[in-house]
């Protein structure tokens, strides 16, 4: 059975949802207005593992905090918590806004993160405002199945008047300002019509990371975590044992002195 805790920190307080045993541990980190419940699908495609699905402080089942955190001090929440109560680095798997806290506890607490999975990364600086933010989520969900536009309806509903400024909070966070000092291997994963998360942009973050790599998930927008999710848990499985047989055999490669 799953186990659901509350870890606080300075004020802030995650949600936090345990399902299953053994290695990797997957960390699940949601976009704005969203929740844990949305990575349901997914959290049983990562089986091979320990999955911990997370709602972000304001989010899901999570308290609103006295005030809304920025994306680093989300980060720096999500990270004291795998120190406190995860024994090893996890995979940190972040979708959408997600993607951004991820990228952020990967930067600044590298010890935490073994792997790194930008699903849809957001904010792609051609599309910095609300307003452009906004209207590529319409015109990417309006072709969604009815089950993603009604679970994520009823997320937005859960995250409170508070939406308008933990938008602002997203959308003030400048990922390609870090993206150089990510030292995990990283996956950046988006569906093939993504319009919110465009291909240039993610082949910008994938190139930007020292050790990047860009999938894409034929047929899959935005929210292609949420629906139909195998295909996605398939390249972050596949990507997670192609990148730590990578690293074996480089570490098992004798070197040859200099003559």
């Amino acid at each position: 059975m799953p186990t659901v805790e509350r870890f606080t920190r300075a004020g802030a307080t995650l949600v936090t949802e345990r399902q299953g045993t053994g290695d990797p541990v997957y960390v699940l980190v949601h976009g704005i207005g969203m929740g844990r419940t949305v990575f349901a699908e997914l959290a049983e495609e990562l089986a091979d593992g320990e999955v911990i699905l997370l709602d972000l402080p304001g989010y899901g089942e999570a308290p609103e905090p006295p005030r809304v955190p920025t994306v680093e001090r989300n980060a720096d929440l999500v990270a004291a918590f795998l120190r406190s109560r995860v024994s090893r680095p996890a995979v940190l798997v972040g979708h959408s806004m997600g993607a951004q806290v991820a990228l952020e506890v990967a930067v600044r607490h590298p010890d935490t993160a073994d792997r790194l999975i930008l699903i849809g990364p957001t904010v792609d600086p051609t599309a910095r405002s609300a307003l452009r933010q906004l209207w590529r989520l319409l015109r990417d969900i309006a072709v969604e199945h009815p089950r993603v536009i009604a679970l994520g309806a009823r997320e937005y509903l859960r995250a409170g008047p508070r939406l308008r400024a933990k938008l602002r909070a997203m959308l003030v966070h400048r990922p390609e300002d870090v993206l150089p000092d990510v030292s995990a291997p990283t996956l950046v994963l988006r569906g093939e019509k993504d319009l919110v998360a465009p291909q240039d942009w993610c082949r910008a973050v994938a190139d930007a990371v020292p050790d990047g790599r860009l999938e894409e998930v034929p047929g899959h927008g935005h929210e292609t975590m949420i629906r139909d999710a195998a295909a996605a848990a398939a390249r972050i499985r596949g990507f997670v044992s192609d990148s730590r047989a990578s690293a074996g055999a480089g570490a098992a490669r004798p070197t040859t002195a200099a003559p």
